[in-house]
């Protein structure tokens, strides 16, 4: 298999709690476009990844409306984008092992993209998919109930914005405004990754990846907050 990697399926199914009745789902589910060799020479998890987030979307919204009942639109929206952002599914991805199962080419393999963020995350959100299109909406509610409902539960509060308080700080400190530039943007159309660097005055720059630009912005400006030790990772937002 591409990246040295071959599917267990028996391995995977014990660690996501399903069985596949159509293995080829699956492993499209886990097919990273570096690991089709060739045009045409098979899928990969893009078009899962797609199907995944919309499933995951639902499941997650209907869950918080049937958990938190009193919660008005502003709380339930706060918790549905922490529950549902990258870092979030690629740390589900992580708690099931689901890297050392990803089929890669041998660059990507070299490269370290097995512990990828952003692979983990779609990962997950194809192999969601792949559950629904396999075994229907009950297993794939079942499958994100059972990996999500603990982070569901977590007491809920404001998340700060890491541009306002980057720009609070430059300001406090006499410095420019921060200034942000894209410099990069990979993925397929429907699920674009921008790359942002932002740059203050006197400071080394920090960049950082979002699905839009203004979440790279924010991920960037909390990146920059974080190597001078005046964030922490559960207060990024990420949009």
């Amino acid at each position: 298999m591409a990246g040295g990697c071959k599917v267990d399926f028996d391995a995977v199914a014990r660690q996501l709690g399903y069985r596949f009745n159509d293995t080829c789902i699956l492993v499209r589910a886990l097919t990273h476009g570096s690991a089709l060799a060739e045009k045409n020479a098979g899928e990969s998890y893009q078009r899962l990844e797609f199907l995944g987030d919309r499933v995951l979307g639902l499941v997650i919204a209907d869950m918080l409306i049937e958990a938190f009942p009193k919660a008005d639109e502003g709380a339930l929206a706060r918790r549905f984008n922490a529950l549902v952002r990258r870092e979030t599914c690629a740390g589900i991805a992580r708690s099931l092992d689901l890297g050392r199962h990803i089929l890669l080419g041998p660059g990507e393999n070299r490269s370290g993209g097995r512990q990828k963020k952003a692979i983990l995350g779609d990962v997950c959100e194809a192999v969601i998919g792949a559950i629904f299109r396999d075994g229907g909406f009950e297993p794939a509610r079942a499958f994100i109930d059972r990996n999500w409902r603990d982070l569901m539960m977590v007491p809920d509060r404001p998340r700060r914005d890491a541009k306002t308080k980057l720009q609070e700080w430059a300001q406090g400190h006499g410095l420019g405004l921060p200034e942000y530039e894209v410099t990069g943007q990979d993925g397929p159309d429907h699920a674009p990754v921008f790359t942002v660097r932002v740059a203050v005055e006197g400071y080394e720059p920090a960049a950082a990846q979002g699905r839009s630009r203004r979440a790279g912005e924010q991920a960037a400006a909390a990146a920059w907050l974080t190597a001078l030790g005046l964030w922490r990772e559960d207060e990024e937002n990420n949009g």
